[in-house]
Formats: C-alpha cells, sequence, structure tokens
C-alpha cells in the first residue's frame, strides 16, 4: 500500500528507487533465512548508495526528466548496485573472517596454556602430560 501511494504521488522518487534499489529487492526475494540478514544487509548498503541520487532528484526540482537523467547516468545505478554486491559480500565474508581469527586466537591460547602446563610439570617435577 505504501509503494502505491509512492508511485502515485511521488513518481519520479519511486521510478529512481526502483531501478537503484533493484538488487536489494531481489535479495530480499531470494533470502530464505529467518529474519532476512542477507537482504537486510543489501537493502542497507543499497539505500546508502541512493541518498545522493536521490537528494540530486530532489534538488533538480523532483521531475520525470530529472529522475530520468539520473538514471541514464551509467555511474549512479554502477554505485548503488555495487553498494548491494558489497553488502552481499559482507554478509559472505565477516563469518569467514571472524572464524579464521577466532581459530587463530584459540590455537594460540591452547599454545600458551601447554607452555605453562610444561613449565608447571618441570617445576612440581612430574612427568609430561602427553
Amino acid at each position: 500500500m505504501l509503494c502505491g501511494a509512492l508511485a502515485a504521488l511521488a513518481t519520479p522518487t519511486a521510478l529512481l528507487l526502483g531501478v537503484l534499489l533493484g538488487p536489494a529487492l531481489l535479495a530480499m526475494m531470494l533470502d530464505g533465512e529467518l529474519g532476512k540478514p542477507t537482504g537486510r544487509c543489501v537493502v542497507l548498503t543499497c539505500m546508502a548508495a541512493c541518498v545522493a541520487p536521490l537528494k540530486a532528484l530532489w534538488l533538480a526540482g523532483h521531475s520525470m526528466a530529472a529522475a530520468t537523467t539520473l538514471l541514464g547516468n551509467v555511474r549512479i545505478i554502477a554505485v548503488a548496485w555495487s553498494a548491494a554486491a558489497a553488502g552481499w559480500l559482507l554478509v559472505q565474508l565477516i563469518p569467514i573472517a571472524l572464524r579464521v581469527v577466532l581459530e587463530a586466537h584459540a590455537i594460540a591460547r591452547t599454545a600458551r596454556l601447554r607452555a605453562v602446563r610444561a613449565k608447571l610439570a618441570e617445576v612440581w617435577g612430574l612427568g609430561p602430560a602427553d
């Protein structure tokens, strides 16, 4: 209902946002996870890239001519769609990067604890634990 009102009352804005947020809408439809984390991240990054073109549209008089001129600029579309791709990439890479960092931290902690255990075994005159 809100989209219909936007399309009727602010057609240039609806046209601009419809094209620029296309990948975000697609991500929301295709994300099958509970809470749609991938879709939300893609929408947020894409919306952030849409602020400048939307501001330019409103400063240019909010006309269909201004909207089509902005959409004719390939750089504007490329930035918005690249931001959507960056949002998807963040969702895919951050869990892997966190897993690598946490695994490295666990390995380092294990090495420190084994060194402390070996030192205590030597001080107390115990045999090796392994």
